[in-house]
């Protein structure tokens, strides 16, 4: 069994920053593509961000240039630094890893955490 703890997501001002945190814990061989996704209030859940188990990086485009993503030595923990918030930054943040259990490729999601950006 694969558990994902996020945490980090909260209410800031719009410029301020964030930074959210996705622990992995359980048995599992390996972690592959680690992400964050978003999701706000009427529309479909986006990509925002990913890093590959090779350390490539792809960003939304409306992200880029302020958003970080990153991980751990361990590539157990994923975090993404979010800066320059915008009022559209607004969403849930779901992170969702690529692990290798017992042979199988799996994709887990975290809980998801609230980001809200407003003066």
């Amino acid at each position: 069994q694969v558990q994902l703890v996020e945490s980090g997501g909260g209410l800031v001002q719009p410029g301020g920053s964030l930074r959210l945190s996705c622990a992995a814990s359980g048995r599992f061989s390996s972690i592959n593509t680690m992400g964050w996704y978003r999701q706000a209030p009427g529309k479909q859940r986006e990509l925002v961000a990913a890093l590959t188990r090779g350390g490539r990086t792809n960003y939304a485009d409306s992200v880029k240039g302020r958003f970080s993503i990153s991980r751990d030595n361990a590539k157990t923990t994923v975090y993404l630094q979010m800066n320059s918030l915008k009022p559209e930054d607004a969403a849930v943040y779901y992170c969702k890893l690529s692990v290798l259990v017992t042979g199988i490729l799996s994709d887990y999601w975290g809980q998801g955490t609230q980001v809200s950006v407003s003066s």
